[in-house]
């Protein structure tokens, strides 16, 4: 770690006390610093570290250097790696929720300030930093920030020039358990699981319908149990309401409402609706928004703020705002009540969506406290609810899924990013993880339809993810894709959902991954760190899909012990590579730790 722009410190103003260093003075001016190791347990040393800028709107910076190690967490980024990859040079940023499917440099919907390194250590920003990161390639550093200067956290009304960096590192035996530690001691765990059936059975999403009504839905669901799948999790996805900002179902659109979800019922269908945190301007509740003061607001004024979001313009509701939070919760309660609606998808929720100036109900210092007022309205819905965002948030017990992906093979919001994503939102703290909808969005495709090999793998995949979610039905395409579809989901059910709802039961208690890295039972492991196509569920169930176009085969990494193929070979001189191991376009190759 070395300090800098926040000017060299002066050493001849400093003193160590016990297990203290302070300095009162760098060569920029009057400071407050100070260093204090901390041991709470025989393997974990900790450094408490915190720089007051005493001079008026000056920033504190921080240079910390990344060569020599691999580093996972952070948050959800378009591009994603694993470990984390610098790349270019990008002066520091704030350091706040954002959707990276519209925003294509910012930092992701789910972030904590959090990292890890292969080398044992942890770093955690403490929660009052106004935390902005930005980072060189050349130099292999972090630049870890705190202003307030053109930004959108805000200062304490009784101090509001002056600046704190604080935060904390920890140093451990090995990377597993430091992080193991650190959870601990840091975040936020569930209270319980969410329904065992949605782990056990996937989720249907109305979002591929190109019309969404009574007929079609009826349809959709007809062809579910036509095809021989389960009739479990139905997702009313957009367009099935008159409005952006209406809740009731559109009349026209749904001429006996109550009558098609009284057939989904006995179909065995539960079914949930997608929601939002806007109310577009042209909406029949935007009125009712602006009267009872329940939107985001100008600066110094009553009027909404108005935001530009994907389905048009309008007022976002300010959920520090008690009155919001409850005309918000009445509306999906009513939903439940009157037509059976069992849960709720809730969409957005990013703090980028909040325009640059605002003002909210309760003054926001840290801008992604937003999210985590968006996350607690899944509270109440908690058993079949899903998020797309979370700050502080891992104690929502519901789904976060990920951001939405596009057709297509590579890291770039593709199939190849899905591993990487997961990982890093499972050191994030955040288990319960649902991907995002098989083959991803075919919005590029002239056909309507994503590459049918791109398809299958990534539905291979989605079995060995926590839930699995199809929106695209693979009838679409023909009949070796449906049983596929069916082998599948048959073995989601028999193989994963067992391991992984035993594990889910963990997590309310240790905070541990449910999909974790290679290098969680391979510490000492240099080549364990670098695998970003292979993950394991728990410490024994290794997973190595196939990620690329025309492959029948793939190299796989097993780390040290006796591991049993899927197909019954052994292999007990660990470490292995397995060079073009063949795997079948109906196959995922997976092992199974043998002692």
């Amino acid at each position: 770690m070395s300090i800098s722009k926040s000017g060299t410190l002066d050493l001849d103003s400093c003193s160590k006390e016990g297990p203290i260093l302070r300095c009162d003075k760098s060569m920029a001016g009057n400071i407050h610093f100070f260093i204090e190791t901390v041991k709470p347990k025989d393997t974990v040393e900790c450094y408490r570290v915190r720089w007051d800028e005493l001079e008026e709107h000056r920033l504190v910076e921080h240079v910390m250097s990344c060569s020599g190690a691999h580093w996972y967490g952070g948050a959800e980024t378009r591009l994603q790696h694993w470990p984390i990859v610098l790349q270019g040079h990008q002066a520091p940023k704030p350091f706040i929720t954002g959707d990276i499917h519209s925003n294509h440099e910012a930092f992701g919907g789910i972030l904590e300030r959090y990292w890890l390194s292969s080398n044992a250590t942890a770093i955690k920003i403490n929660d009052s930093v106004p935390f902005h990161l930005g980072w060189d390639e050349t130099n292999k550093t972090l630049f870890f920030q705190a202003r307030y200067g053109d930004s959108p956290y805000k200062p304490e009304p009784d101090n509001p020039h002056h600046v704190t960096l604080s935060y904390r590192v920890c140093v451990g035996h090995d990377v597993t358990s430091i992080h193991k530690y650190m959870v601990r001691r840091y975040f936020n765990k569930p209270n319980k699981v969410p329904s065992e059936a949605v782990f056990r059975q996937p989720i249907w999403s109305t979002k591929a319908l190109e019309e969404v009504n009574q007929e079609k839905i009826l349809k959709y669901a007809s062809d579910i149990q036509k095809n021989g799948f389960n009739c479990s999790h139905l997702e009313l996805y957009d367009r099935h309401t008159s409005g952006y900002g209406e809740f009731d179902l559109d009349p026209i659109k749904f001429p006996n409402t109550s009558a098609m979800f009284q057939k989904l019922k006995e179909d065995g269908f539960q079914v949930t609706s997608w929601t939002h945190p806007f109310v577009n301007y042209n909406s029949v509740n935007f009125g009712v928004g602006v009267e009872r003061g329940l939107f985001v607001r100008v600066p110094g004024s009553q009027l909404p703020a108005l935001v530009r979001w994907w389905n048009g313009i309008a007022g976002i509701l300010d959920f520090t705002n008690p009155e919001a939070r409850d005309w918000y919760a009445l509306n999906l309660r009513t939903l439940k009540n009157k037509y059976g609606v069992v849960s709720f998808k809730f969409d957005a929720g990013e703090t980028s969506y909040l325009p640059q100036q605002f003002s909210t109900f309760v003054p926001l210092q840290d801008p992604s406290t937003f999210t985590r007022r968006y996350t607690e309205m899944a509270i109440p819905f908690n058993d079949r609810a899903e998020l797309r965002s979370g700050y502080q948030s891992q104690n929502i017990s519901c789904f976060f899924r990920i951001i939405d992906r596009d057709s297509l093979w590579g890291y770039t919001l593709g199939l190849k990013s899905i591993i990487p994503t997961v990982l890093t939102i499972s050191i994030l703290g955040y288990q319960f993880i649902l991907p995002d909808i098989i083959g991803g969005n075919t919005n590029s495709n002239l056909t309507g339809l994503p590459d049918r090999e791109l398809y299958i793998r990534w539905l291979e995949l989605s079995a060995f993810m926590p839930a699995m979610q199809f929106s695209l039905p693979p009838w679409h395409f023909d009949d070796k894709v449906v049983n596929i579809a069916k082998k599948f989901t048959a073995l989601h059910e028999s193989l994963v959902a067992p391991r992984v709802l035993e594990l889910a039961g963990e997590v309310l208690y240790t905070g541990d991954p449910i999909i974790r890295p290679l290098w969680w039972i391979a510490t000492d492991d240099e080549a364990a760190y670098k695998v970003d196509s292979q993950f394991l569920i728990g410490n024994d169930l290794l997973v190595a899909p196939v990620l690329e176009p025309g492959k029948q085969e793939r190299d796989i990494y097993l780390p040290a012990g006796r591991w049993r193929s899927y197909k019954g070979e052994y292999f007990d001189k660990g470490p292995v590579y397995l060079t073009d191991y063949p795997v079948d376009l109906d196959e995922v190759a997976y092992f199974v730790w043998s002692g």
